[in-house]
């Protein structure tokens, strides 16, 4: 990447994230205009991909809404995220789980991992 790109780029990188990665169970607290009105909204799911780095990276997050799932894509480096918590680290075997799309019912919770 060029020099001078990768410079003003540094400015709008976040370091307010906490780690998380495929198979962790996240609340994203996202802001959300209505009007002149700002309010919080919560999004609790599973992160069932990060992809990229730097100002592009963006993570997808899955939950289960009244029997429909609901995916996510949340810019990580978005003015927009107040605050990412990370409830809960899943054990999985790879970067992207798309096979959850598949799911149903118990097949779809992922392991706790030990700590």
């Amino acid at each position: 990447m060029n020099p001078i790109v990768k410079s003003i780029s540094q400015e709008y990188l976040r370091a307010d994230l906490p780690e998380f990665k495929a198979g962790d169970r996240v609340t994203v607290f996202y802001k959300i205009k209505e009007g002149n009105k700002e309010r919080i909204q919560q999004f609790q799911g599973d992160v069932i991909q990060r992809r990229n780095s730097g100002i592009d990276e963006t993570f997808t997050v899955r939950k289960i809404s009244n029997g429909v799932g609901v995916e996510r894509i949340f810019p990580a480096n978005s003015p927009y995220i107040d605050k990412v918590e990370v409830n809960r680290r899943g054990k999985v075997r790879r970067a992207r789980i798309f096979y959850l799309r598949k799911t149903i019912g118990k097949k779809s919770r992922i392991k706790e991992k030990r700590s």
